[in-house]
């Protein structure tokens, strides 16, 4: 089973929206646990408070490290050894990748920072990754830990069901997903390709490939500096006209 422990002022946002769907099947079935401690519940205030002002002045509230390092000290040795990953927009882009690297370990920790941060001695002290969802500010690392659990969640075995229902998906190997159908047939005057409907497996496989790398080219080129191209696909490329150059 695969632990995820949450570090957070609001674990009731953690809880309902993880408790749904796919996310909460796999907790029910025991593929995955998900448990978020309210860091207010350590705090040595009456007040309950978290924050302070910041040393030098300056505009908004810090997090003390107390009240987080007590919350994470509280975790072990239940999570002993974990990585503990801190939501900041500072830290390296989160990409199927990391979501890859990340699903290798047993267990992970998740710091949600809030106001203008967290004290950074607490940082240096049991952060060992920061992560950020792209360039952008959000009100608190709630939402990116949700993010981040759910992407790794889909790679653990048996959440899925079967893992061929990640193994062709967007990311998986550089590319992005080929286009999808269903039923009708015929839907708004568009008409499924024939090729999917013509049972012959070689064909289909050919053409979702060819697919994927049109639409990767189409959508986000960088994607193909990257990917994992075989030489046919570089052929098929030229032959529509994209050059790629290859990291």
């Amino acid at each position: 089973m695969k632990q995820f422990f949450v570090l957070t002022l609001f674990p009731e946002m953690i809880e309902q929206t993880l408790s749904h769907s796919i996310m909460g099947r796999a907790q029910r079935d025991g593929f995955i646990s998900i448990e978020a401690t309210n860091i207010r519940d350590y705090t040595l205030n009456k007040q309950k408070h978290v924050d302070d002002y910041p040393y030098g002045g300056g505009a908004g509230m810090v997090m003390q490290g107390q009240p987080i390092y007590d919350a994470y000290q509280s975790l072990m040795p239940r999570a002993k050894g974990a990585r503990v990953v801190y939501m900041t927009p500072q830290g390296r882009t989160f990409t199927q990748r990391v979501a890859e690297e990340l699903a290798q370990e047993e267990s992970l920790v998740f710091l949600c920072g809030h106001y203008e941060g967290v004290d950074e001695r607490l940082i240096e002290e049991i952060v060992t990754d920061e992560i950020s969802l792209g360039d952008f500010v959000l009100t608190g690392g709630e939402l990116a830990a949700i993010t981040i659990i759910d992407a790794v969640s889909r790679l653990v075995p048996g959440v899925l069901g079967k893992e061929e229902s990640f193994a062709d998906e967007s990311f998986s190997d550089g590319l992005l997903e080929y286009p999808q159908y269903t039923r009708p047939p015929v839907f708004m005057g568009r008409e499924v390709p024939e090729v999917l409907l013509s049972g012959h497996h070689a064909n289909v496989a050919k053409w979702r490939r060819e697919q994927a790398l049109l639409r990767t080219a189409k959508k986000r080129p960088d994607l193909l500096k990257t990917a994992e191209l075989t030489k046919k696909d570089l052929k098929f490329l030229q032959e529509q006209g994209i050059e790629i150059e290859k990291e």
